[in-house]
């Protein structure tokens, strides 16, 4: 082989590798392109599911309304706590309203009371004829009847414990029976409870 036909061959040779080249890197870029621009199919995977979407909606509107009735539940539920507390609290101001004019009204009648007994006192040591003497117990007892079917009690005290929560010591009389000593000897004024609550004390005498 000739020197020029070898130096022919050998510029062939390098020309093949220089047209080589550009195609290798050509495809080097291709692929980078290829890894760096997702896939159609990888573009539709990414896409939101307007389903999904939709849904995700509902279940938050729906928490949120189930919030709505729960606290709407809450303040319904105090609410009516609240009215039943002050039903409660107006019957009862009805009541000790109701109760304190029954008391007053009582209480006036009282003064009635000892005039009756005062002149039961009268009739029975005097002369009178028997229809003044019954007369005036008819009315005492009418009235004093009426009253207890009111709550009015009469306080028993001759002859008990001196009782500071139902008595009233006007005087004090001294006693040879030992007894006696401390205790009501006499009443001078009749004393009522009216419904279990003291509307006038008895005023008494003690045995000292």
């Amino acid at each position: 082989m000739s020197e020029n036909t070898q130096k022919d061959m050998e510029q062939n040779v390098q020309e093949e590798t220089v047209k080589e080249v550009p195609v290798t890197e050509a495809v080097k870029e291709e692929k980078k392109e290829k890894k760096e621009t997702p896939s159609k199919e990888k573009k539709g995977f990414m896409k939101k599911d307007p389903k999904k979407e939709k849904m995700a909606q509902l279940e938050n509107k729906v928490a949120e309304l189930e919030n709505q009735v729960a606290k709407d539940k809450d303040d319904y539920i105090r609410l009516m706590a609240e009215f039943d507390n002050f039903r409660r609290r107006t019957s009862q101001e009805k009541l000790e309203l109701v109760s304190v004019a029954s008391m007053d009204t009582i209480k006036g009648l009282l003064p009635v009371l000892d005039d009756c007994e005062r002149a039961l006192v009268v009739l029975k040591e005097s002369d009178d004829s028997s229809a003044a003497k019954e007369g005036t117990e008819l009315i005492y007892h009418k009235l004093l009847s009426y009253l207890q079917s009111k709550g009015l009690a009469v306080i028993e005290a001759k002859g008990k414990e001196f009782d500071t929560d139902l008595h009233e010591a006007v005087a004090q009389f001294p006693v040879q029976d030992e007894e006696q000593k401390g205790k009501v000897f006499d009443v001078v004024q009749t004393g009522y409870t009216l419904n279990g609550k003291v509307v006038r004390f008895a005023k008494v005498v003690v045995g000292i």
